[in-house]
């Protein structure tokens, strides 16, 4: 069977590399948006001390939480070296020792149903700062030892790399439907005709524009995200953990003295990718309040990525009613790195009628079309 795959972020990069090798003849059609989410994206997998209570979403995270090392495994003995994954563990810091208390019973009682989690270990504000040496000394931690930090275009690179080796074909470019006699039989790109058994589409933000043509209005909505990239000279970043402050954003290294701190949550229009200094100014501003130590660091760059959201920020995945033969994966948000690589699996399987890990009607596509 041939299948089409619009966009080639964590999860279409995913898709075709389960398909491909499965022996499916696979074509990826990627316009290489300078904002896609993936590409601009510095992730953290520790799902694990997540605020939210949503069940479906949780179990996303937590089964790609858990099939990452696996993944990896695979990739390296693919021959991929440059995954962009490693497991630096994460720490959480709060102020109080009630607070970390707090966390901890969560966390403990978490594990139950995780045991990737690794060690779970409550840290004194000393023990903090020598494994994340710019933080206050006010912050203790729960340190996380299985929590990983991922570079979103490193690891989607390899996983279309895999694919490649496995015979997939990458096509630059932008795709419309090829729409004939009520059915949809493949694609156009640079005016030129591809035919597939099915198409899938996995271009996040960018949905709307490609099922308008067909009549079809689709609920995708969007987060602009901006994210500080900064540079310690002379110090060895590369295995400090994540930080996971106690507000939204969050602080990861790599090596060679990069910090990233991310990430901001922006309304606006998929036309302006620009940075602004509100946001580099909230940005730092909250990080040098509990890491008062990055004042030094020198400022490199900001990137903007626009993050996909689905009705109820529930992602969707499944064929599209009228459209057999057109599947649909979207929604994946802020937590895409997390998930992306294990839905991309799903999908895969769905996409070759084998039975799904998660149950599909959970993740209906009925609530992304109106």
């Amino acid at each position: 069977m041939k299948h089409i795959i619009i966009g080639a972020g964590i999860l279409g990069a995913s898709t075709a590399y389960h398909l491909s090798k499965a022996g499916e003849q696979v074509v990826i059609i990627d316009r290489q948006e300078p904002a896609q989410a993936t590409r601009n994206a510095a992730g953290i997998v520790c799902p694990w001390l997540t605020n939210r209570s949503n069940k479906a979403w949780y179990q996303l995270v937590l089964r790609g939480a858990k099939y990452y090392p696996q993944l990896i495994e695979e990739l390296e003995r693919n021959g991929e070296r440059d995954t962009g994954f490693d497991q630096v563990g994460a720490i959480n810091i709060f102020d109080t020792e009630e607070k970390l208390d707090r966390k901890m019973e969560v966390a403990l009682k978490r594990k139950a149903d995780a045991p990737e989690m690794g060690v779970i270990r409550k840290l004194s504000p000393e023990k903090t700062k020598s494994l994340f040496p710019p933080v206050s000394d006010q912050y203790g931690a729960v340190h996380i030892g299985g929590a990983a930090r991922v570079n979103g275009r490193a690891v989607a690179q390899s996983l279309l790399n895999a694919a490649q080796k496995n015979g997939a074909e990458l096509i630059g470019g932008s795709a419309r439907f090829l729409y004939k006699h009520e059915a949809v039989h493949g694609v156009i790109v640079n005016e030129v005709e591809y035919h597939s058994d099915q198409v899938i589409v996995t271009n996040g933000a960018w949905t709307n524009e490609l099922f308008a043509p067909l009549g079809l209005n689709t609920n995708v909505s969007f987060e602009k995200a901006q994210i500080l990239h900064l540079q310690m000279d002379g110090v060895d970043t590369s295995q400090w953990p994540v930080m996971l402050p106690p507000f939204n954003h969050y602080m990861l290294t790599f090596g060679k003295g990069k910090i990233v701190v991310g990430a901001t949550k922006e309304e606006g229009d998929l036309s302006d990718d620009r940075v602004t200094m509100g946001s580099v100014h909230q940005l730092m501003d909250k990080a040098l309040r509990v890491a008062p130590g990055l004042a030094d660091a020198s400022y490199i760059e900001t990137k903007v990525g626009f993050r996909p959201f689905t009705p109820g920020s529930l992602p969707v995945i499944g064929r599209v009613a009228g459209l057999d033969n057109v599947l649909v994966a979207n929604g994946l948000g802020a937590s895409g790195l997390t998930s992306g690589p294990y839905v991309g699996r799903e999908v895969a399987k769905l996409a070759r009628d084998q039975k799904t890990e998660i149950d599909l009607d959970v993740y209906s596509t009925e609530s992304l079309f109106s």
